[in-house]
């Protein structure tokens, strides 16, 4: 049988990227074009022969014996192969020109680039707050990777911080939530995000205050896992009390790797997994979650954030410039960051909108920049697929159902904006869509179509590397869980049969499945 490849691959990176890119080799050839069905019809971007391909490709493993072929390549082409360290999630993706791996680098130094409050004899890098959380992108995405919650009350909380909301009451706001032009309600005094940090000559909102209590779960071979329940409030208050029905809900920064990747995921691959109304019988309803996009003023599928809040990397990065630095963009042009009217004496700073450079205080092509630095952060490959324990622990996450959220691989869309993502064979394990956690997990505060207790499914890559590279063991939306066990055990709602499962295996089964997730 005779198979084509694309030049364009070769030319980037040889014949084994190529191989990669398309996953060629992903099949057996003497079953590949055996069934007369056309499947993937919503696959507007292939050929009915590359839908067979593709859809053999991605059909679920019969047999657990051997690892699948490019199961390691997690980023396909984009892959980075050298041996992980602390900065395993801060490599370029692998498959980038000379040119764009330019474009990286002045994304990178713009993503740590420390801002400063104005007026500042920095010109290029004034404009800091007036109110914010962090100085940097990179303050907050340490080494790209994931955030935690503070250690203790004199730790820093730069990498988490609180979402507020509160309950809509006007026929505007009930009409603004309906459309999508907003998604929550920001609190009157304190906007959408509590910030603890300010300007010189300003008062910070306040700070967060988490307390835990330990809670008891004791598994079926009588090892008892102390699981930790967060209670979220605020003190030192700076403008005054909160509205009454205020809704907090804590976030830590989640790792940046391969975001460009799930960009370029076709959306109609993640919304044929979506069963809201589980139709299949198997307790699992995953829903989309729809969010305007900014450049086109269309609904699209929201992919970032941890309930899929923005559709795009530019579109979250703009709206991280805003909230966690203060910094305005032309996507997010308010240069007082989430300062609100009733904080005139935050009104009244000074900004670093330079009308020489531009409307904004990172006029273009910043957030240009920073946008294909985040989008091209490559994913790191994988280690030990073909450990018989590792592929045994593989085994159990298949049986426990586990991928019926964790979907674990997709092949992109031709059309990605940029070539490096365009068809590239990917292993994220995440559908992107929104679940029922259940009340363990829930926040209680509505996002768009997420409800108080539906989150993300997040993707699990390189969660393996997370004490490699951040020092920590910490998961889930506000790091609560301290192991992987600990955040399984934390699942809930739609995923609380698998949770029980879990419960309910010997101790050499539970190593294997933990190993499986520590290779990924």
């Amino acid at each position: 049988m005779a198979l084509s490849f694309n030049a364009k691959w070769i030319g980037a990176g040889g014949a084994t990227t190529c191989l990669v890119a398309f996953g060629l080799l992903l099949a057996d050839a003497s079953g590949l074009w055996a069934s007369s069905d056309d499947p993937l019809p919503h696959r507007t971007d292939l050929s009915a022969a590359d839908r067979v391909r593709v859809a053999s490709v991605l059909a679920r493993p019969e047999s657990f014996e051997t690892a699948q072929p490019f199961e390691a390549m997690s980023g396909g082409a984009a892959t980075f192969t050298g041996t992980p360290d602390g900065n395993a999630f801060s490599r370029f993706s692998q498959n980038l020109s000379f040119e764009q791996e330019a474009d990286f680098n002045i994304g990178d130094s713009l993503f740590t680039k420390l801002w400063v409050s104005s007026p500042s004899s920095t010109q290029a890098s004034d404009g800091l707050g007036p109110l914010f959380n962090a100085r940097s992108c990179q303050s907050c995405h340490l080494k790209d990777g994931r955030g935690h919650p503070p250690v203790d009350a004199n730790d820093s909380a730069i990498s988490m911080f609180l979402r507020l909301s509160v309950p809509p009451r006007t026929p505007e706001e009930f009409a603004a939530l309906e459309s999508r032009a907003l998604l929550r309600i920001p609190e009157p005094t304190y906007g959408g995000q509590f910030q603890d940090l300010a300007v010189p000559g300003l008062q910070a909102e306040g700070r967060m205050v988490i307390t835990y209590d330990e809670e008891e779960v004791v598994l079926a071979d009588g090892e008892v896992v102390n699981l930790r329940r967060p209670t979220y409030s605020v003190a030192d208050l700076g403008y005054g009390e909160m509205d009454p029905e205020v809704m907090l809900s804590p976030r830590v920064a989640p790792p940046m790797i391969g975001l460009g990747l799930i960009e370029a995921i076709h959306p109609d691959d993640i919304l044929a997994l979506a069963d809201p109304d589980d139709e299949d019988g198997d307790g699992i309803s995953g829903r989309p979650s729809w969010v305007l996009e900014e450049q086109s003023g269309e609904l699209a599928l929201g992919l970032f954030g941890w309930k899929a809040s923005n559709p795009t990397v530019r579109q979250q990065s703009a709206g991280a410039f805003s909230g966690d630095i203060g910094i305005s963009t032309p996507s997010v042009p308010a240069a007082h960051g989430d300062c609100t009217e009733n904080q005139p004496d935050c009104l009244a700073m000074p900004t670093g909108v330079q009308a020489r450079l531009g409307d904004t205080e990172a006029p273009d092509p910043v957030l240009d920049f920073v946008t294909f630095y985040a989008a091209n952060l490559a994913v790191p490959m994988r280690r030990n697929v073909d450990d018989p324990e590792v592929l045994r622990g593989k085994a159990l996450f298949h049986d426990l159902g586990c991928p019926s959220c964790h979907q674990p691989n997709y092949v992109t869309s031709r059309d990605a904006a940029t070539d490096a993502h365009q068809f590239q064979l990917i292993w994220p394990y995440s559908d992107f869509l929104l679940h029922d956690m259940g009340e363990g997990l829930a926040d209680n505060r509505p996002v768009g179509d997420a409800s108080g207790s539906e989150w993300k499914t997040p993707p699990l890559w390189g969660i393996g590397l997370t004490e490699t590279v951040n020092g920590h063991t910490q998961f889930l939306h506000d790091g609560r869980a301290r192991s992987l066990l600990e955040a399984i055990l934390w699942h809930g709602g739609e995923a609380e049969d698998a949770r029980d499962s879990v419960v309910e295996l010997g101790t050499q089964d539970r190593g294997a499945l933990i190993a499986f997730l520590e290779s990924l």
